[in-house]
């Protein structure tokens, strides 16, 4: 009986002197470089690449190194994350472009789609409607960021809007536009694993946690126009909260 803690200490023993060495060997490479394999980088460090891949896990979730499929494993530069409050509603390219980052849209698919029952209920909108789908993703500082699909009410934007200087932004372009005037945003944050679809077009692994924002957004005239699902990776957008002490 007195084995069992002695061993869980051991492990965790193990797992927090990983943590540390790896912290080390990322502070000590240069933004841009690739680290040593995971094979490599679990011999010299005598641990299994499963338990090494735990660690790197946590130092992908803080933004300090990015993994890509077949590629090799690369440190960020954290100086090129984005922190922002919850408070504003704002794009993430006029977050990015505030801080002087460079950002772009990636991957973009436009497609009209027939609502079903439970799109209709999310739109307020009736079952067999057309709601148009704009799915893309949002390089910032030379990395896939977001991964941001939109879903939106008829007549809300036309082929027009979506052809002409659309650069990912559904939020930006309606601002800009005037009409219709936005309210507010109702928002719910989670965590996720990414999907193969995600994955691929972020280039991450498949089952990588992901920072997912649901919103749906209102007009000032009451009216619901999109819904929205926004996929963040955790370490390179940072969101914050300034909360009042409750009486």
């Amino acid at each position: 009986m007195n084995n069992q803690p002695k061993i869980a200490n051991d492990n965790q023993s193990l797992f927090q002197r990983l943590h540390v060495q790896l912290e080390k060997i990322i502070a000590e490479t240069p933004a841009g470089e690739r680290l040593k394999s995971e094979p490599e980088l679990a011999a010299s460090l005598g641990v299994s690449r499963a338990t090494l891949r735990e660690a790197m896990r946590s130092f992908e979730g803080m933004g300090l190194i990015r993994r890509r499929q077949g590629v090799g494993t690369f440190v960020m530069d954290h100086q090129q994350n984005i922190e922002t409050g919850l408070e504003v509603l704002e794009s993430i390219e006029t977050q990015a472009h505030r801080l002087g980052l460079d950002v772009r849209m990636g991957y973009l698919d436009i497609n009209k789609i027939t609502a079903d029952a439970d799109l209709a209920k999310k739109l307020h909108m009736e079952e067999n409607e057309q709601a148009i789908r704009i799915s893309r993703v949002i390089w910032v500082a030379d990395r896939p960021a977001a991964y941001l699909i939109d879903l939106l009410i008829p007549g809300i934007l036309d082929d027009n809007d979506l052809s002409q200087g659309f650069t990912g932004s559904v939020l930006d372009l309606i601002i800009k536009r005037g009409k219709p005037e936005l309210s507010h945003s109702q928002t719910e944050v989670v965590a996720t694993p990414a999907s193969s679809e995600i994955a691929k077009k972020m280039q991450l692994q498949r089952g990588d946690v992901l920072l997912k924002l649901e919103a749906s957004l209102y007009t000032k005239a009451g009216q619901m126009i999109d819904y929205s699902q926004s996929y963040f990776i955790p370490g390179f957008m940072k969101f914050q909260v300034i909360r009042s002490i409750g009486k």
